[in-house]
């Protein structure tokens, strides 16, 4: 059976705790052993890091999200640095702006997201980026902290094969979730194409934006397999190369031996 590594889903948020534990079952059938749950703000971020102390396959990663930054305290990232210090969390994130809903303000989007790039540079820590609506103004950050990036993943990726050179050349390694699969997605379907293998990686976002063949229901983490296999098809490559390389890649952004 091929094996599968969802680098970036929500398994523990409340729309999972009627059934968690078949969902859990689902990704084993289906080889999907390991996966990364991620928080968006200081409680979801310590739920996180308690449900991949209970569950084999997990790690966990913690931050603060562009629509939570509005609450951002100074004491969060001493305890954010503490997490990773101890290895409870593998990464910091989600990290970024998002232009979409503007949840928070955009000066304090950019002020929080800054402040936790600060820290990944003191700790050495890879972040995972959230990115919607606001490619511009996070390649612009980016740019004017070259020298203090210390790579991790640009989740979600919606951009195009252009923007994705661009983090490329920042040492970011590219996520494709469940719209890679959508038939109107010619851009990002292209970006696809072209990344390095050794950069790729992909992942659910569940329960968010499920994938075809199940487009329109609550996402699972089970569905990864329909997000390798199109990458599969993209690419003309055989999906155990493509399941043995995003899963070397997730291994390796997130320090697992």
């Amino acid at each position: 059976m091929m094996e599968w590594f969802d680098s970036h889903c929500h398994v523990d948020e409340e729309k999972f705790d009627e059934d968690r534990e078949a969902v859990l079952a689902r990704m084993r059938e289906h080889g999907i052993t390991r996966y990364a749950v991620i928080g968006s703000d200081m409680a979801t971020s310590r739920r996180v890091i308690e449900f991949a102390r209970r569950h084999d396959g997990a790690v966990a990663v913690g931050g603060i999200h562009p629509h939570e930054a509005k609450g951002f305290r100074e004491d969060d990232l001493a305890e954010i640095g503490q997490w990773y210090r101890e290895g409870a969390i593998r990464a910091i994130g989600e990290i970024g702006l998002d232009y979409y809903y503007d949840f928070s303000p955009r000066d304090i989007q950019k002020e929080v997201c800054i402040r936790q790039l600060e820290l990944a540079w003191e700790l050495g820590a890879p972040v995972a980026w959230h990115i919607r609506d606001a490619h511009g103004d996070v390649l612009e950050i980016m740019k004017g902290m070259k020298s203090r990036l210390t790579g991790g993943i640009i989740h979600c990726f919606s951009g195009s094969a252009e923007i994705a050179k661009e983090y490329l050349k920042l040492g970011y390694y590219i996520s494709f979730a469940g719209p890679l699969t959508f038939r109107k997605a010619p851009k990002l379907q292209e970006a696809a194409k072209l990344i390095p293998k050794e950069r790729l990686l992909i992942e659910t976002d569940s329960p968010y934006m499920a994938p075809e063949p199940v487009r329109g229901t609550r996402n699972e983490p089970t569905n990864v397999r329909f997000v390798g296999l199109k990458l599969a098809e993209l690419r003309e490559e055989d999906p155990e190369e493509v399941a043995a390389y995003t899963m070397a890649n997730a291994m390796q952004v997130y320090g697992i031996d």
